[in-house]
């Protein structure tokens, strides 16, 4: 397959957050441009900014909707990758209909978050991951949560929760 852009849906959702790294080693191992994309809409919704429209308004949201792709880039990796072309994209829509005209050139595919159920109830469930489904004209990827990886759940967590660490085995220091 022949990737030259990954769009990958970004909200502040953990499933978000891990769909954005996947996507971020995806488009470095395939050296595609890596587009994030945030989509919004105004408060009270489209149809009431069409019924009352205030450019400063906008210009407010769309800024916020701005400061909050930044802010899931950096709590996802770190900032934009220096190895990557990193484009990163605010876009006024419902998400599902958002990225699936986003993602629409020769080319392109798209990562989603997943969510916290089973593989299948998690496409199923979501909106936004049903609505790329049928509606996307590229391949679509949906990227589970890391759920073996926290605390509460899984493997790693059950073996972090039973690891000794030194300050709560009694040692003392070789000075005392």
């Amino acid at each position: 397959m022949h990737v030259d852009r990954v769009v990958v849906g970004v909200s502040d959702s953990p499933g978000s957050l891990q769909a954005l790294r996947y996507a971020t080693e995806f488009a470095r191992r395939h050296e595609a441009v890596l587009a994030p994309v945030l989509a919004w809409t105004p408060p009270g919704g489209e149809l009431a900014d069409r019924r009352y429209p205030s450019p400063e308004l906008r210009a407010v949201w769309k800024q916020a909707a701005w400061d909050r792709l930044w802010k899931a880039i950096d709590l996802g990796i770190g900032g934009p990758p220096a190895d990557v072309t990193f484009r990163p994209e605010v876009v006024q829509d419902a998400p599902g209909m958002a990225l699936s005209a986003f993602a629409h050139e020769l080319g392109d595919v798209l990562i989603i978050g997943a969510g916290r159920h089973s593989a299948l109830r998690r496409i199923l469930s979501c909106r936004v991951g049903r609505y790329c489904l049928a509606h996307a004209t590229c391949p679509v990827i949906a990227v589970p949560p890391l759920e073996l990886t926290t605390e509460a759940h899984g493997l790693r967590g059950r073996r972090n929760r039973h690891r000794l660490h030194p300050e709560h085995a009694g040692l003392h220091s070789a000075g005392a």
